[in-house]
């Protein structure tokens, strides 16, 4: 059989059942249709071949979902505030930690981004430190869930080689460490990259042989952390390349001090871990989506604007200072949820309205948690009908946590 040229002239002269040496296009796929002249014109895969689409080659495999750090881009930062303690949480998965050093630091979300992105993790210097101890650090994290990178096969013999990219700009230039480890960091493996130029955008990739040892979780607990060093001390310094049985490492003794400049900065953005040896272009998800994956981890249920009556649960008086709500939770989170609050109150159905002042969780759920909230003073009848609503306030809210 032959194909024709056509009114648009597209498909060239005819095609030759016996000229089609790569079998990239057979008989029956131009029989059922599969093989148009815009598919030609436009290079677009046809099923079986390598070609490429706008410059991906698409196999079973490498579309979507290859990065499994969420929030890489940090476009999502349902907690908003900036923070200077460590051990919070800034944008969304992204967590500062820290260790015995007299530094003073500001995490936030930042706009300063590289072409592509919107938005980073931005962190500034406020009290320099100059001298760093062997015990001293400051990095930041990433954890990411076990059920995320059970097809990595850490801890067996078939465990797969995995590549991390991201983009990176500081005032300080030098050498970082970037670590990796299992859930009790019994097993660590310690990189590094360098930032050539200050405040200028660089891409840095780090590939890394997956650990054949050691205890690597495939559930719902921590499966793999990341670990960004800006310094640390001899006690987290070790040889960079290698797995090791080992607790705290985070860098080498090729470490920059970040922390050495008042007014230094550093921003980090389009962090991706995927399968392989190779990093791939950034694995960009819809808001809506990565939304839903950060708030399987934590959930902020605010006012959204609104001044009163945006109602957080719904319940009852169970006695005259105590309401008894459902909250129901955005999506199933990962664990047990813990509930806390700021700024609601209590309202009734006859106009009792009161200001919380704490929650006790009689249940709390995957899905959903019964949550007891105490008014002090307040004056309700027992069995009336209530929300909980922000407090003339549209910053009140409700946190659900269940970070890992």
């Amino acid at each position: 059989m032959a194909i024709q040229k056509g009114p648009s002239g597209a498909l060239g002269t005819s095609i030759e059942a016996g000229e089609i040496a790569t079998g990239a296009i057979t008989e029956d796929k131009i029989g059922s249709g599969a093989v148009t002249a815009s598919k030609i014109q436009n290079n677009i895969a046809l099923p079986g071949t390598s070609a490429t689409i706008n410059g991906y080659t698409p196999t079973v495999s490498n579309m979507t979902g290859r990065n499994r750090i969420i929030n890489g881009d940090m476009r999502i930062n349902q907690r908003g505030a900036s923070v200077t303690t460590a051990g919070t949480y800034v944008t969304d998965r992204w967590q500062w930690d820290s260790n015995t050093t007299s530094a003073t630091l500001t995490f936030a979300q930042s706009s300063t981004a590289p072409t592509g992105f919107t938005n980073s993790l931005g962190i500034t210097v406020g009290t320099a430190d100059t001298s760093i101890a062997a015990g001293d650090l400051v990095d930041f994290r990433h954890w990411i869930e076990g059920n995320n990178v059970a097809d990595f096969g850490l801890g067996t013999a078939s465990a797969v080689t995995f590549t991390v990219s991201f983009w990176v700009r500081s005032s300080v230039t030098g050498t970082y460490g970037a670590s990796f480890r299992n859930s009790d960091a019994s097993r660590v493996y310690v990189s590094t990259f360098v930032i050539n130029a200050a405040n200028t955008w660089e891409y840095k990739t780090i590939t890394v042989a997956g650990d054949t040892t050691g205890t690597w979780y495939t559930d719902n607990q921590r499966g793999l952390g990341m670990n960004i060093c800006l310094a640390g001390g001899s006690n987290y310094q070790t040889t960079a390349g290698v797995w090791t049985a080992a607790g705290n490492y985070r860098t080498t003794s090729a470490q920059a001090n970040f922390l050495a400049t008042n007014g230094a900065t550093f921003y980090i953005t389009g962090v991706q871990l995927e399968k392989g040896s190779v990093a791939t272009p950034f694995d960009y998800r819809q808001y809506g989506t990565e939304l839903a994956l950060c708030q399987r981890y934590y959930a902020k249920l605010s006012g959204g604007g609104f001044s009163n009556f945006n109602a957080f649960a719904v319940g009852f008086a169970s006695n005259s200072t105590t309401v008894e709500g459902i909250v129901i939770y955005p999506v199933s989170m990962r664990a047990t949820a813990t509930v806390s609050f700021s700024n609601v109150r209590t309202n009734t159905a006859v106009g009792s309205n009161t200001a919380v002042t704490s929650i006790s969780n009689t249940y709390a759920g995957t899905n959903t948690a019964n949550v007891v909230f105490i008014s002090s003073g307040s004056t309700m009848t027992q069995g009336q009908g209530a929300t909980i609503v922000a407090n003339n306030n549209s910053s009140g809210y409700l946190d659900l946590s269940a970070e890992l």
